[in-house]
């Protein structure tokens, strides 16, 4: 496989992802700017962030006033799983991409981008990677302006029902796969309860969503990965079956 159609490969596979992220990004782009930002700035966010749950936790606890420090650990904690992709993605690389490459692809990988990019039988070029990663990244640059650019546009009842979009889309990434093990769906009921106690209780209410959420995921996956710790042996066997 040469270097230009491992683009065009990159491209054509982006594709897909791209169209999804036009719809969550828009529902972005309408939640910053109903919240006070500008078109501009929501579009910048996105355009330097590229993630999903971090930057709505991130854009909400900055129109909340929260510290920056704040905000760092949430996006950090809600992030760190780019860093575990990354590290499985560069054992399917090409040997000879450089270290500017491998620095510049990284800024790229999503959830979605990875499954794609990990699926690959061929070792994966930093052209190829370029062209998986620049469709979406369109896409979700688009789709923040276009929302953020309609919110005055659209009537409150519509802008309301469609900010319900995104976190329909955290559900179904998160149901399916409760359905299936039994390990994920105690850790998602687990940090559940655990936001639930921290709402409902007098004096925890009173901490902010930020650490809410620093609390609830690392209590969370601290319990899992105590209590359900995965057998390495037994998965790279499954991987070569």
């Amino acid at each position: 496989m040469n270097d230009k159609l491992s683009f065009s490969k990159g491209i054509r596979d982006g594709i897909p992802i791209c169209l999804g992220y036009l719809s969550v990004s828009f529902t972005y782009g309408m939640q910053a700017t109903s919240g006070g930002l500008p078109v501009w700035a929501a579009v910048l966010i996105s355009m330097t962030n590229l993630t999903s749950a971090g930057q709505v936790a991130g854009t909400g606890l900055l129109l909340q006033g929260a510290s920056y420090l704040e905000i760092m650990i949430t996006t950090f904690v809600i992030n760190i799983r780019y860093m575990l992709m990354s590290l499985s993605l560069s054992q399917k690389i090409d040997s000879q991409m450089k270290l500017p490459e491998r620095l510049g692809v990284s800024f790229g990988i999503t959830d979605e981008i990875f499954a794609v990019a990990i699926q690959q039988k061929q070792n994966i070029t930093a052209n190829y990677l370029t062209g998986l990663i620049l469709t979406p990244y369109f896409g979700w640059t688009l789709g923040t302006f276009l929302g953020g650019a309609v919110t005055g546009i659209l009537p409150v009842a519509l802008r309301s029902a469609l900010g319900i979009a995104i976190y329909g889309m955290f559900i179904a990434i998160v149901i399916p796969p409760a359905k299936e093990s039994k390990p994920i769906l105690i850790t998602v009921l687990l940090a559940v309860g655990i936001s639930c106690l921290f709402r409902w209780t007098p004096y925890l209410s009173r901490l902010s969503s930020g650490w809410v959420i620093i609390i609830c995921a690392v209590a969370a996956s601290a319990f899992a990965a105590w209590k359900f710790p995965v057998d390495a042996d037994a998965q790279e066997q499954e991987g070569a079956e």
